[in-house]
């Protein structure tokens, strides 16, 4: 994994909806605007998923508030961004999408240290309510083991 930039902001949600399995980092096409926004840490990756359009990988919904400085040069806040990523990589996304009934989701937005903003990016299959409360049950259980061993 990475270091844990200054800037990062999680999508909590990903992990409890979905079963993550592949993950890739991918570059984002910013205005300057967003970038700024970005590294004030208002941007949000709920309900945010990719998409394939053209051959091209989308990130659709995703949250980048407006420049408080930025007048009439403003961005939209949820406008369609593309993801760079190489060919490879590409294809077996689009592969993967196509075939088995996995979805793309951004899990993690930060800006690394060349200060380009990076999106961490999954691939993902949606969980089931039984699977949801075993997590939940796994997570409390842990919770209850880890205050035991402090007392």
């Amino acid at each position: 994994m990475i270091k844990t930039p200054k800037i990062a902001i999680k999508n909590k949600r990903a992990s409890f909806d979905y079963e993550l399995s592949d993950s890739y980092t991918a570059g984002i096409v910013l205005y300057g605007t967003e970038i700024k926004s970005i590294r004030e840490g208002k941007a949000g990756l709920v309900d945010s998923y990719c998409s394939f359009e053209g051959g091209e990988l989308w990130v659709r919904n995703m949250n980048i508030a407006a420049y408080r400085f930025g007048s009439f040069y403003n961005h939209d806040a949820k406008r369609e961004r593309k993801l760079l990523l190489n060919k490879r990589e590409l294809r077996k996304l689009d592969r993967a999408t196509k075939e088995t009934g996995y979805t793309i989701i951004p899990t993690l937005l930060y800006v690394d240290e060349k200060g380009l903003a990076k999106l961490e990016i999954a691939l993902a299959r949606g969980k089931k309510t039984v699977d949801k409360r075993h997590s939940l049950r796994e997570k409390d259980d842990k919770r209850e083991m880890d205050r035991a061993k402090k007392v």
